[in-house]
């Protein structure tokens, strides 16, 4: 099955992912050293080299954005806050929280760090640089400066005081910790990002008018997907808030399709997929739940095999990570729908099924609450839909 997204390496306990968006990234940056910067830097060198020292550049660059994220991960472990890996895509790069930090402080201190490393990259890479003979210009030390320069922008660009950017998060500590309201927090780190995001699109578009096409490309990009991010961090505390404390019970529908563990896979398709339009059943035998099947695990097989295989010869059994109680935290189980990538989960009490918790469900309450509760102060339904269809806290 195809995916955009494939594991690289795991990384001190950490999965480095990298989303095909940003091998469009590195081949844009590669063309751009190779026939921009570089022969500028060291003039007199071959095409081929000046590809070979782009092709390096983009290396040092994919180096850098993980170094960096990963210095988020490893502040955010020390604080307990879980943190499911880091994803490489076409804007730099993500380390993806489970849950929003506890405190200001540590907040603070996890947002700090991407910055202290990038700046702490350059002053390496410019100290190397210094070393192999700054005033006669070769590949090595061309590449050396551009890996210095690189980092310094990574660090200026996210010390600005914008949501979700590092200095936006830096900011929404300082106020949470002021005032100790971290939803007012929230909303004006959110703003100014959103701001900043507006402020780059004006300067592509101008960019881009003015004869600079690929840059002004970039900034409008970056600058739509800055105040989108911005828009939705508000949005998704809005959504967290609508249902922490609330009890899984309360949006379970308590009269769940099941099926039979001995039922072919083409019936199954046939008479519950194509009837019901689910995508996961409880397999159910006697009253005792035996395991969970999935759209999923139907595609594994070929079609041809629908007819002799059952549901109990490819479900999956019911573990924590497809189950919750009745009385489990609606939020917890919207943390668990997130790291899992399930959309919906059994409700068992003492081993026995009692309901299904669907996203589907929770977008029902969403839209109803945020309808008849002030929709002004909580934002479109439709925005607090795609929180929890998106439903991916990340940190950059």
């Amino acid at each position: 099955m195809f995916t955009r997204r494939f594991t690289l390496f795991r990384l001190l306990g950490f999965e480095v992912k990298l989303d095909l968006t940003w091998l469009l990234l590195a081949f844009l940056v590669t063309w751009s050293l190779a026939l921009g910067v570089f022969p500028t830097l060291v003039p007199g060198l071959s095409g081929t080299a000046y590809w070979w020292m782009g092709v390096a550049g983009a290396l040092g660059l994919l180096f850098s954005i993980v170094f960096h994220e990963l210095s988020h991960a490893l502040v955010a472990r020390r604080y307990g806050i879980p943190i499911r890996g880091i994803t490489l895509f076409i804007f730099g790069g993500v380390a993806e929280m489970h849950e929003e930090p506890a405190d200001a402080k540590s907040e603070f201190l996890m947002a700090a760090a991407g910055p202290i490393s990038s700046l702490l990259l350059a002053s390496v890479f410019y100290f190397f640089y210094r070393l192999t003979t700054a005033d006669t210009p070769t590949p090595i030390n061309g590449v050396l400066y551009y890996f210095g320069v690189i980092n310094l922008a990574l660090a200026v660009f996210n010390l600005v005081p914008g949501f979700p950017l590092d200095g936006g998060r830096m900011l929404r500590a300082a106020l949470w910790g002021w005032k100790g309201d971290f939803r007012w927090a929230t909303r004006i780190a959110s703003a100014l990002g959103s701001g900043f995001g507006l402020a780059l699109i004006f300067l592509g578009a101008f960019a881009f008018v003015t004869g600079n096409f690929v840059g002004g490309m970039w900034w409008f990009l970056i600058g739509m997907f800055l105040r989108a991010a911005a828009g939705m961090s508000y949005q998704q505390l809005l959504v967290r808030d609508a249902i922490q404390g609330e009890p899984v019970r309360r949006f379970m529908n308590p009269a769940p399709i099941t099926v039979p563990p001995h039922l072919p896979l083409k019936s199954l398709v046939e008479d519950y997929v194509y009837r019901y339009h689910h995508k996961m059943f409880p397999a159910v035998d006697n009253g005792r739940v035996t395991g969970v099947v999935s759209t999923d695990q139907v595609k594994a097989v070929p079609a041809a095999k629908w007819d002799t295989l059952t549901v109990a010869e490819v479900m999956e059994p019911c573990t924590p990570d497809n189950t919750v109680s009745p009385e489990t935290d609606a939020l917890e189980a919207w943390n668990r729908m997130s790291r899992t990538g399930k959309s919906r989960l059994l409700v068992l009490e003492q081993g026995r099924l009692v309901g299904i918790l669907s996203l589907r469900d929770l977008m029902q309450f969403l839209s109803l609450k945020f309808d008849l509760e002030r929709p002004d102060a909580y934002g479109s339904t439709a925005a607090a839909s795609r929180v929890l269809r998106d439903r991916r806290p990340a940190h950059r």
